[in-house]
């Protein structure tokens, strides 16, 4: 299957989960879409996808509060993630997020790899570190990418990227890439759509 021809199709929802233990048993492999809330990741994976619609978009920060998943061709499963930082949700509901998150990705031998979204205006928060050791505890391999590039200079963009890419090493799990893109002005998506095929075929 050429990549032209894999995105071609649209992924087709499987579900909400808001425990990992409702998650329905599937061998297929898996992606990861996180960030903090706010950072544009419902629509970057609509843009990617190039299905509108199909993450649900909020201008309220922490809308996403269970693990979505979709189906790619019975090839792929994409997995948009609750975000993480600030949320208008009680403490309590929170926790319940983020442990789900941490024992998803602790606990998912497919998932090939997740897709850290970073705000290039805002650049690394202590979250997003805090994220990135987790993300290193657990051996999962995970590529930044920079989103909202339209709303900053690319001057601004790549001193972000360079800062980013600067503390790699530091990061055991990290992909070494750290890619750049506009979900509102198609910027960048080719690349992102590039790593996700390498990783089924």
């Amino acid at each position: 299957m050429k990549l032209k021809d894999f995105y071609k199709n649209k992924p087709v929802f499987v579900g909400s989960f808001p425990s990992v233990m409702q998650i329905p048993f599937s061998n297929l492999r898996e992606i990861a879409f996180i960030g903090r809330s706010n950072v544009g990741k419902s629509s970057l994976i609509n843009a990617v996808f190039n299905t509108p619609g199909l993450a649900k978009t909020s201008a309220t920060p922490g809308r996403t509060q269970q693990l979505n998943f979709f189906n790619m061709q019975d090839c792929l499963m994409i997995v948009d993630l609750p975000g993480y930082g600030f949320a208008k949700a009680p403490k309590d509901v929170v926790k319940n997020w983020n442990d789900n998150v941490n024992t998803y990705l602790k606990g998912r031998a497919q998932l090939r790899r997740v897709f850290l979204l970073i705000d290039c205006r805002q650049g690394l928060k202590q979250v997003d570190l805090d994220m990135m050791k987790m993300l290193d505890n657990s051996a999962v391999n995970y590529q930044v990418v920079l989103t909202k590039l339209d709303k900053v200079s690319m001057k601004e963009a790549e001193k972000v990227r360079e800062d980013i890419s600067n503390i790699y090493k530091e990061h055991a799990a990290m992909h070494p890439v750290v890619l750049l893109s506009s979900s509102e002005k198609a910027i960048g998506l080719d690349e992102i759509r590039g790593e996700i095929f390498d990783l089924i075929k």
